[in-house]
């Protein structure tokens, strides 16, 4: 980047940078920001955002390097002008986890179109809040570390997030978005850490990125669409996927999801389809994975329609449909002898299911081969499939 010239508190980039036309870039420290690690920045930030989102022409907002603490904050829009939100910094999350605990997110972007959020790192300092849940205290919900609400045409680019109360990026009612080259990482006995996860959206991307947590690496809910997911490195975690749906009678479906080229690495399942043992009429159709490696991977490939944490369902059977889903060179290797398992609706039972060049063998001393189970599930195989199908 070429050097800035500072004028009354505005950082100018030269037009020999990489942005063109000329992009007025708002450095929080120039409106009070302190990259102390202690400093309640917050106030400062959102000084910058205001006068990037009301800029005529395209801004950027600039956090330089240093630790800048913030609390809750909103940064939200229509702007005028499309945004570039530059972190070359830490944002941290104040010690005290009831800080932003019950705010339901920690860094929030509100109906804001043309944003781009790039590099830096987030660390919203999550251990506490898990230690008092693992105690059962009286603890806050938690708070997402970062929500995307009502966006348009945003790309998230080079991010890094460490150590979320829950969820780290949260995307919700949004569409055409792209998320890239992310590093995701918390403990993996850390409670409801997903890596990403998308609801109520369509047109969305996520490539390029590592995710280790302690729930799902990305967690597909209901209204999701158009989604593409390629070359993500998941694990630890609970591998990738779609729902839990039917939690609510009318709930909306899932259509349309890729997830290929990707590895899952000692993850308690690889690609999951998961709804509630309760009615509805949702539904997750038209889904294709394919290009996967599995290794030490418990459950590789799974529906489960009889899903019920903590036993707190009424065991009925589920009301979402699950249709034309697609499996496609899996291979590797499966931490249990069930390496395939459809457990489907009695009522709705899955139909057409794919396998097509599947090998996955079991990790056991005693050699035992990789089973496959069916139950409600109706469907074909072609090519190679080990475990044999039990269509």
């Amino acid at each position: 980047m070429a050097n800035p010239i500072c004028i009354s508190g505005i950082l100018f980039l030269s037009i020999f940078s990489l942005y063109s036309p000329l992009i007025a870039a708002y450095n929080v420290v120039n409106f009070g920001a302190r990259g102390d690690g202690r400093t309640d920045s917050t106030a400062a930030f959102l000084r910058a955002w205001m006068s990037a989102c009301s800029s005529a022409s395209p801004a950027t907002v600039y956090v330089p390097r240093g630790n800048f603490l913030i609390r809750a904050v909103s940064f939200s829009g229509p702007c005028r002008s499309r945004i570039q939100f530059q972190i070359d910094g830490t944002l941290v999350a104040p010690d005290n986890y009831y800080v932003i605990g019950n705010s339901g997110f920690w860094i929030l972007f509100y109906k804001v179109s043309r944003l781009t959020i790039s590099g830096g790192t987030i660390d919203a300092r999550g251990n506490g809040f898990w230690s008092c849940r693992k105690n059962g205290n009286n603890c806050p919900a938690g708070a997402r570390s970062m929500m995307l609400m009502w966006c348009n045409d945003v790309l998230v680019s080079g991010l890094t997030s460490y150590n979320s109360q829950t969820i780290h990026i949260g995307i919700d009612n949004s569409s055409n978005m792209k998320l890239q080259n992310l590093k995701i990482t918390a403990p993996s006995g850390s409670p409801n850490t997903d890596g990403i996860h998308v609801e109520s959206s369509t047109g969305v991307t996520i490539v390029g990125s590592t995710i280790k947590t302690g729930d799902d690496c990305i967690s597909i809910g209901p209204g999701t669409m158009n989604l593409w997911i390629s070359n993500i490195g998941c694990g630890p975690g609970h591998g990738i996927s779609i729902g839990s749906l039917g939690n609510s009678y009318h709930e909306a479906g899932v259509q349309n999801v890729t997830v290929t080229d990707s590895v899952f690495t000692n993850t308690e399942n690889g690609v999951r389809i998961k709804s509630w043992a309760k009615p509805g009429g949702s539904y997750a159709r038209s889904l294709l994975f394919k290009n996967l490696i599995m290794t030490s991977v418990a459950y590789p490939i799974i529906i489960d329609q009889k899903y019920c944490p903590d036993n707190s369902c009424p065991h009925q059977s589920s009301g979402v449909k699950v249709s034309q889903v697609i499996y496609r060179n899996i291979k590797g290797t499966s931490a249990t002898q069930q390496a395939v398992k459809f457990d489907c609706s009695s009522s709705n039972p899955c139909s057409g299911i794919i396998l097509q060049d599947i090998k996955l063998t079991y990790l056991n001393r005693f050699y035992k081969p990789t089973v496959a189970y069916c139950s409600n599930a109706i469907g074909r195989q072609s090519g190679a499939v080990f475990p044999k199908s039990c269509f």
